[in-house]
């Protein structure tokens, strides 16, 4: 398992050449299985969404589709922001995500909720807020 939790505040998902985006989604649905990431063709700006016609495909390997072209971790701890994490996955690894949470059957844009924690995202996607 490449889920690392480093300490009870830290954890941080391992990404590498090979992994295709669909690994990448496994793993961060590992820690937040109420949110779910998706990957774009381009950045947007915190509070924005992506085009939707514009969404990668999960069987996507990230070697032929990302801008930096290195492996690392990513860190997913949940006293992060959506907004940080999206534009570390953008700045670390030059892949562009988005957060969406679970609301019932469907999946929400985290757009107007940037700014509030992983963790606090995911309780509101368990329906615990």
């Amino acid at each position: 398992m490449l889920l690392s939790q480093l300490n009870t505040c830290t954890m941080e998902i391992y990404i590498s050449e090979e992994d295709l985006l669909q690994n990448i989604q496994d793993k961060f649905q590992e820690a937040y299985p109420h949110l779910r990431l998706e990957f774009f063709k381009h950045p947007h700006e915190a509070g924005e969404g992506c085009p939707r016609n514009e969404k990668w495909p999960l069987d996507t390997p990230i070697e032929d589709i990302r801008m930096i072209h290195s492996f690392g971790w990513i860190d997913i701890s949940e006293d992060r922001t959506v907004a940080e994490l999206e534009k570390d996955f953008y700045r670390q690894i030059g892949l562009s995500v988005q957060v969406l949470r679970k609301s019932g059957l469907n999946w929400l844009l985290t757009t107007r909720t940037d700014h509030l924690t992983l963790k606090i995202q995911d309780e509101m996607g368990a329906g615990l807020l």
